[in-house]
């Protein structure tokens, strides 16, 4: 790929630039970064995307990928070399925890950003403010505007089912959640093991621009669990070397990590419960259209979204009630491992079932939804 073929169109704080970020700087993509403040981005990326938003990754013959899983496939259809995505029974795993931490992560990441708003909110100011145009401002008018824009933000946590009777949950989902990747990255650089992968770079979405930057979250994270928080700044290092790891093997061979399965019991634990009601609501919709055609706008209000929605779901978990707006998001991203686990051979099958019922997994895996949903002009619709 020649020298600075890429414009990576994105921000420090910004959850999925974190994750197309970490990818070019492991694979050695080379690569240049602009925000939003950058007059170009509202003239001439947001037109041509139908939507404000980041990560936009614009190639050298001025095509522009906008979704973080999506940007990355093209990079990897693009060149060979490239494999985060990996095959087998690693390929599923890491499609599965990439779908887990981009979707199950997010209200706990926006939890932490947004409940001690107050806490850090210099730094918030701060950090959404290098994102948007002077326009003339004097840096306190900046900054009261910044904050009505961190208002807007603000007010997502409540279709994220972030409530006060559920926060004392994410708070030790996330405590949980920590505690199982410090041992696991006690002992191995990556989340599969020695090499750099999908689940690496799902992971790092919520767990660096929020968890690990953002101070109320960082603070937990650094005094807590230590090696997640070294394992942050690993994946923004560029290549494999590590002097913690010298003789990292990086054939993608060697047996899985035991230290995963209590990775997987605690996503399983978070995100299953959601997944069910999300599948089931968007089944549901799918039966209520009276002409579900293939192209139709996954969307309860025919409108194009960042993340699409389909109406208010509630499920159970920890004897508290939850209640968000629907993630369909969530199932196309699933379906992803899903479809890798499909294609394995019967040895890594029976590997992938008898993983699954262990940790918890096997009901959220066979979820099984009306139609399948595919990503077209950068919203989702029905296939």
């Amino acid at each position: 790929m020649p020298t600075n073929s890429f414009v990576l169109w994105g921000t420090p704080h910004s959850l999925f630039t974190g994750k197309v970020r970490s990818y070019l700087l492991k694979h050695g993509i080379p690569f240049v970064e602009r925000t939003p403040a950058d007059p170009r981005f509202a003239a001439a990326i947001v037109p041509a995307i139908g939507l404000q938003v980041v990560p936009v990754l614009e190639t050298g013959d001025g095509e522009l990928w906008q979704d973080s899983t999506d940007i990355i496939d093209r990079l990897e259809q693009r060149s060979p070399r490239l494999t985060a995505s990996g095959k087998g029974l690693r390929g599923a795993l890491a499609h599965l925890l990439d779908a887990f931490g981009c979707n199950a992560l997010l209200p706990m990441a926006m939890h932490y950003r947004w409940t001690y708003r107050a806490q850090q909110e210099q730094f918030l100011i701060a950090e959404f403010g290098r994102a948007i145009p002077s326009n003339g401002l004097s840096a306190p008018q900046k900054a009261v505007f910044t904050a009505k824009i961190m208002d807007k933000f603000a007010g997502f946590l409540g279709g994220l089912g972030v409530t006060p009777e559920v926060r004392p949950i994410i708070e030790q989902d996330y405590l949980d959640l920590l505690a199982a990747l410090e041992v696991h990255f006690q002992n191995e650089p990556y989340a599969l093991g020695r090499a750099p992968s999908m689940a690496d770079f799902g992971l790092m979405a919520p767990l660096y621009a929020h968890l690990a930057r953002d101070p109320v979250p960082g603070f937990i994270m650094k005094t807590k669990a230590p090696a997640v928080a070294r394992w942050t700044e690993r994946m923004n290092t560029c290549g494999l070397a590590d002097p913690e790891f010298p003789d990292a093997d990086t054939s993608g061979t060697a047996a899985l990590p035991a230290t995963l399965d209590g990775i997987l019991e605690v996503a399983f634990r978070i995100w299953s419960p959601g997944l069910l009601a999300d599948a089931a609501q968007f089944n549901a919709w799918c039966r209520s259209l009276a002409d579900p055609a293939p192209g139709t706008l996954v969307s309860s209000e025919a409108q194009r979204h960042v993340h699409a929605r389909l109406g208010r779901i509630e499920y159970t978990r920890e004897g508290c009630t939850f209640r968000r707006e629907s993630q369909p998001q969530s199932l196309w991203h699933l379906a992803r491992a899903q479809a890798a686990a499909a294609a394995l051979g019967a040895e890594e099958a029976a590997e992938w079932h008898a993983l699954l019922a262990r940790t918890g997994g096997l009901e959220a895996l066979q979820i099984g939804l009306e139609r399948p949903i595919v990503r077209h002009n950068n919203v989702l619709v029905l296939g």
